[in-house]
């Protein structure tokens, strides 16, 4: 076309094409129309710009394909084409360190994906695995296009692809902030950390509608797959909280302590918190009387940077704490026994949030420290169905394959087969520390003076003094603090007050630690 066959009013120079692009950005920018965006704060509810305004540092913010269009035809879509196609993608900074996202915009046919949407997602995680950099999905959709049919189907299968390369190489974040529904749930599952929002976000395979025509029950949405359930009842969702703002400010708070990729360590802070202090409160703070509960987040908040840590996981498998905190401005991993929850025992989902939080840690180099005060695992019919060998054997699995550095201190029990699980130097811990009111033992020494002294105990003229007499017995041959560090089988017995120090500067002797596994194309873990 020469310039006198244009179109009147098409621009005919460079500066009329350049307004002609700004005019365009700004339509892709502002979204299909101001009652859309007005329907989506209705709802209590983020755009996907704002989102990512709250996500990246102020003016950072990159977009890859902004123009992008679909090119399908039927049910109306041909005379329904925006930019964009429901999904902002791009890049930018989060705490000056190179950041990928991309971003449901639901005002555009509720977020679902179709073939152009999801060959933008595949592009934007192409880009990150290539850039070594984390992925940050903000998901509100609705799922797949319908109208686009098998097509839509098909570009998850590309997203599920994606996520499963780029395991355990950058960090996936997954933000749900709105329904996900279907197929389209297993991307968030596939990822490394999934927050959810408060009554905005549900996670379900099948509705409340498909439940009720097949099974009877009636439930909604929330009581099916909200927030709460998963953080609870599901485990599910790492992370919960009340509304968008602090959900994405907690996600850059995740985002500073891990690495950009499984080739870097991750970033260390400058503290001021001294490195040699005294910690006198741990010497009250843990009774010596194996029965009394204690709260074990204290013992983390004593030894960590300024009490600061980020527990994952929080409300799910409480017998079990899995927390990302600094020492000495060191990222470290922390696993410890909750003894204020069923008294600390492993359970399934106890060891199943341990291991992945395991593998997590090994996967993005940050070292493991393992708190122990643990009577054993949970005894019980439900428990062994369930396949409490199988799912312990999984944390097993994940500290024998960890080569990060790892430190385990006993701080009471450790008892039988739960003992050895939790990172034991038999398993491969590197260092391993105990408090002088350490008891590690096969069982506890009521249960073993029952087995071993049965008959001694049957036969006494007074059996209950015969089982004391016993008990004491076990517990000082057997029991004392010291018994497993004359064996070797524990490094140093050390003061609970200085229990920072030696800790860090464990740490610090370890940072350069270097382990090769066998040559393998990959391990066949428990399931």
């Amino acid at each position: 076309m020469t310039v006198l066959d244009e179109a009147p009013g098409e621009p005919t120079d460079a500066r009329g094409r350049v307004a002609e692009l700004h005019e365009i950005r700004a339509q892709a920018v502002a979204g299909p129309s101001e009652k859309a965006t007005e329907a989506q704060h209705a709802k209590g509810k983020l755009t996907a710009r704002e989102r990512i305004e709250l996500l990246l540092d102020p003016d950072s913010f990159r977009e890859v394909e902004q123009l992008r269009r679909h090119r399908a035809t039927g049910f109306g879509l041909e005379a329904k084409k925006p930019y964009t196609d429901g999904v902002i993608t791009g890049w930018g900074t989060v705490e000056g360190r190179t950041v990928f996202v991309y971003a449901h915009d639901f005002r555009i046919f509720g977020g679902a994906l179709g073939e152009a949407h999801a060959t933008k997602i595949h592009k934007i995680m192409d880009m990150a695995i290539a850039a070594g950099a984390p992925l940050v999905s903000l998901n509100d959709g609705a799922g797949a296009r319908i109208q686009e049919g098998v097509s839509a189907l098909a570009g998850y299968g590309g997203i599920f692809q994606r996520n499963t390369r780029a395991s355990g190489v950058i960090p996936q974040i997954s933000v749900m902030l709105g329904p996900c529904a279907g197929g389209a749930a297993y991307s968030p599952a596939l990822t490394d950390f999934v927050f959810m929002v408060r009554d905005t976000s549900q996670m379900f395979i099948t509705g409340p509608d498909v439940v009720k025509a097949v099974t009877g029950e009636e439930i909604t949405q929330n009581g099916l797959g909200g927030a709460d359930v998963h953080a609870e009842t599901s485990g599910v969702c790492h992370f919960a909280y009340d509304d968008e703002e602090t959900c994405i400010a907690e996600v850059r708070y995740l985002l500073s302590l891990l690495p950009q990729n499984n080739r870097e360590n991750p970033p260390r802070a400058e503290s001021t918190d001294p490195a040699d202090r005294r910690s006198d409160v741990l010497l009250d703070l843990v009774p010596a009387d194996g029965n009394r509960p204690y709260d074990m987040a204290k013992v983390i908040e004593e030894i960590v940077d300024d009490g600061d840590y980020l527990e994952v996981h929080e409300r799910w498998a409480r017998n079990i704490i899995c927390a990302l905190g600094r020492m000495d401005g060191q990222v470290v991993g922390i696993i410890a026994n909750q003894p204020q929850v069923l008294a600390g025992v492993l359970d399934i989902e106890a060891s199943e949030k341990a291991a992945r939080f395991v593998q997590m840690c090994d996967a993005f180099n940050i070292p493991i420290v393992t708190l122990l005060d643990v009577p054993g695992f949970l005894p019980g019919v439900d428990q062994e169905h369930g396949g409490i060998i199988r799912h312990g054997a999984k944390l097993l699995y994940a500290y024998c394959n960890a080569t990060v550095p790892r430190i385990s201190l006993i701080l009471r029990k450790a008892y039988g087969g739960a003992y050895i699980v939790m990172d034991s130097q038999s398993i491969g811990a590197d260092l391993t520390y105990a408090w002088p009111t350490n008891e590690i033992a096969v069982m506890g020494a009521e249960g073993a003076a029952n087995v071993i002294f049965r008959r001694q105990i049957a036969d006494a003229e007074d059996p209950e003094a015969m089982r004391a007499r016993m008990v004491k017995e076990y517990k000082s041959e057997l029991m004392h603090p010291y018994y497993a560090a004359e064996r070797g089988l524990v490094d140093d017995v050390i003061d609970p007050a200085e229990t920072r120090e030696v800790l860090i500067k464990s740490l610090a002797m370890l940072q350069t630690k270097h382990a090769d596994l066998p040559s393998r194309k990959h391990g066949n873990p428990p399931q």
